[in-house]
């Protein structure tokens, strides 16, 4: 059987990009770790299907296992991440694909709207990184039909009629937490939600390996980035130092939880602040870590407190996702992954055989083509 004269260097490459130990690539691969590592010191030659197995569990081209020196790759939009308080290191194979995919996305929606004849996006760059935090927010507020918070609901319902009204703006609003399998998790730690800019196809991504309660300000942050006209990855670090961020950051604390009402609020007299989070979350209707991250931001805790706090909330909602065996069908989790009018218009173009099903498939983060028509029926399609 024919061997295929790979590098071995570019073996090991791809398996650490994939961020799996030898272990777990071994047993992913379905072989042993001896054997894995004489394929990757060049002791045992591979066969082309044996190389093609490894790259596809790696999630790298085949043709980068003949390659003398490992691609640089880059993010194809700005990395706005935190720099002064922790490493970048190079962005893992999720990330990397996510962003392309989104791309892909936003590329084939932008060539349908136009087709469609829909004009530009007004709300793209209406603002700068210049602009006041108070004018960002007010601006918001009108385009949504929004008042300062909501007088009934819960964080959760906020967060998903705030997605609708975004929507309905014609800004897409992917989520999603994971790269279409368990298996390839997205790193809260490495991100939590990017912006794409597009003067036809504005798309907004929130990384939904994060807590529920952190999605809500995600969302704001990431519109906000949309309103300015700026495309970029954030981590949605309080200690952030790029102008952007920092607005950002700003524009969605004050979105969520006027400052005034707020600080007015707070000084109710309760002893713990922990205590004081209680009634602001049924006042305000979001969530203990939005507040949270208000009462730091407006000095009234440390830190170190707001740390702390945020770690015990992180544990308690992990606790609770081990304990909920129940969830939705699998096309209503797509459903909720992906932007409904771009599904809606994606899945018409395909029933309506003006695109391709496997063409569909792709767009629809691997959707089968066979299954699509049951998809289109969970969409009202």
């Amino acid at each position: 059987m024919a061997t295929a004269n790979v590098n071995t260097a570019m073996l090991t490459w791809a398996r650490e990009r994939s961020g799996l130990s030898l272990p777990k690539f071994a047993s992913k691969c379905g072989v042993s770790e001896e054997r894995l590592m004489q394929w990757e010191s060049g002791k045992q030659a591979m066969t082309f299907s044996q190389a093609s197995m490894f790259a596809e569990k790696a999630h790298v081209p085949f043709g980068y296992l003949f390659l003398l020196t490992p691609p640089i790759e880059k993010l194809a939009i700005p990395d706005l991440r935190t720099t002064d308080s922790h490493t970048i290191h190079q962005p893992s194979a999720e990330l990397l694909d996510l962003v392309k995919l989104m791309l892909q996305r936003q590329e084939w929606y932008r060539e349908y709207l136009r087709q469609q004849l829909v004009e530009p996006n007004p709300y793209v760059g209406r603002f700068s990184v210049r602009s006041q935090v108070s004018a960002i927010v007010e601006n918001m507020r009108l385009a949504l039909n929004v008042d300062p918070y909501p007088n009934r609901g819960n964080s959760d319902g906020y967060y998903r009629e705030l997605i609708s009204r975004i929507e309905s703006l014609g800004i897409l609003v992917m989520r999603q937490s994971n790269m279409g399998h368990f298996s390839r998790p997205l790193q809260v730690d490495e991100f939590r939600g990017f912006a794409i800019i597009d003067d036809y196809a504005p798309i907004i991504f929130v990384n939904h390996a994060d807590a529920p309660g952190a999605r809500l300000f995600t969302l704001i942050h990431e519109l906000c980035h949309i309103w300015i006209g700026q495309s970029g990855i954030s981590d949605g670090d309080t200690r952030a130092t790029a102008k952007s961020e920092i607005l950002c950051n700003a524009v969605a604390a004050d979105f969520l939880v006027p400052a005034e009402e707020f600080t007015e609020l707070w000084q109710s007299g309760i002893e713990f602040w922990q205590d004081k989070l209680g009634p602001l979350e049924t006042h305000f209707r979001v969530s203990r870590w939005v507040l949270a991250r208000r009462a730091l931001t407006l000095k009234f805790i440390g830190y170190a407190e707001y740390s702390h706090y945020i770690s015990r909330l992180k544990i308690e909602w992990q606790e609770r996702e081990k304990n909920d065996n129940g969830g939705p069908t699998y096309y209503q989790t797509k459903k909720a992954q992906i932007s409904l009018p771009f599904s809606k218009a994606v899945v018409g173009q395909a029933v309506s055989g003006q695109l391709l099903l496997r063409e569909a498939s792709a767009l629809l983060d691997g959707i089968k083509p066979a299954k699509i028509p049951f998809f289109a029926k969970e969409l009202g399609v």
